[in-house]
């Protein structure tokens, strides 16, 4: 048999359906809540006859977990929470079904409550518990007098604050991760042109780059504004010595500065975490770039791409946001993948 991903449903790994495996699609980015699209021949012998081979639900079914590993890596784990029957001229009927990993629970939670005198991590520790999940928090921010959620999934309250916070979150086993981008400290993997990546298109541009944003509010109990201006020095530790599209706009078109309004922070601490955090948001993606590597299972979101003979500018590390796992049974496997990084090289 061809090289193909490895397959359990229930625990228990299935050949049938490895063999049968028409195409996948296993995707995850930095929102969080990975998922798997997957289709399989549906018709053959069975019991000493032929007929569809997967309407039983005995292997195929709501809520199965299943596992989609390549090489002795996981790229997936979630549950089935759909099928769906595909019945085309001239061809086998075939099935699919369509998977999320434990972020579905939170998902599909909503709720409106509020949180006082808290910390972003003690919120994510709660949401955590609340779902039977393990809390693997490392940010650091302020204690916030109040966080509403308001007719909000778990999942887009956490994701909501995590921007704002310039954190990132995934499940990984039982355990929530909510990591800022330095803390996840992902592998390294050397992607060089014509050999493990296959092609890439990359872009520097400056048009969402801002040279500082200012983040503002009210002090209720002072009665004063509240303010704070990031800048550059906000994403100056990841820039390794290349040139950010920060210096770059300000060297070629001057200031271009923001103000952001809709955030209501209610101290200066929450100011400041805020400001730098979009600052740094829009920073990276000044570099970014999309591409088709050989398939590798160490490819996932939060590692990093060391990307090799594309001259000066663009060779370097870039952070995984998006990847996608995919296999065609007339193409086999690739890795489909997005990066940024805040600064382009420098000329030589």
């Amino acid at each position: 048999m061809e090289a193909r991903p490895t397959i359990s449903v229930g625990g228990r790994e299935h050949q049938g359906l490895r063999g049968g495996l028409l195409t996948m699609v296993v995707e995850e980015n930095t929102h969080g809540l990975y998922r798997c699209e997957a289709m399989f021949g549906n018709w053959g012998p069975k019991n000493g006859t032929t007929d569809f081979l997967h309407f039983d639900r005995q292997t195929l079914d709501f809520g199965k977990p299943i596992e989609i590993s390549w090489e002795g890596k996981t790229l997936f784990e979630g549950k089935i929470f759909a099928l769906e029957g595909s019945f085309p001229d001239a061809k086998a009927p075939e099935i699919t079904i369509l998977a999320e990993d434990v972020l579905q629970d939170l998902r599909m939670t909503r709720r409106t409550r509020t949180f006082t005198d808290v910390s972003y991590a003690d919120v994510v520790r709660k949401i955590a518990q609340d779902h039977g999940l393990t809390p693997e928090v490392l940010i650091d921010g302020p204690t916030y007098k109040v966080l509403a959620q308001v007719n909000q999934s778990d999942l887009a309250f956490l994701r909501e604050r995590a921007r704002l916070m310039g954190a990132e979150l995934w499940v990984a086993d039982k355990t929530l991760g909510v990591k800022t981008r330095a803390a996840r400290r992902g592998t390294t993997i050397p992607l060089a042109y014509a050999s493990q990546m296959r092609e890439c298109v990359v872009i520097a541009d400056l048009a969402d780059q801002r040279t500082s944003v200012t983040v503002s509010g009210w002090d209720v109990s002072a009665k004063s504004l509240i303010k704070h201006e990031a800048t550059e020095s906000a994403i100056q530790s990841e820039l390794n010595g290349d040139l950010s599209g920060i210096s770059i706009l300000q060297s070629s078109f001057g200031q271009r500065k923001e103000s952001v309004a809709h955030t209501v922070p209610l101290t200066t601490r929450e100011a400041q975490s805020e400001a730098e955090s979009i600052l740094r948001m829009t920073s990276r993606r000044f570099m970014r770039v999309r591409g088709v590597a050989e398939p590798d299972g160490r490819m996932r979101v939060g590692a990093y791409a060391e990307l090799q003979r594309l001259g000066p500018l663009f060779d370097g590390k870039y952070y995984l946001t998006s990847v996608r796992h995919v296999f065609e049974g007339n193409g086999g496997m690739r890795v489909e993948f997005e990066a940024e990084r805040p600064g382009i090289g420098r000329s030589r």
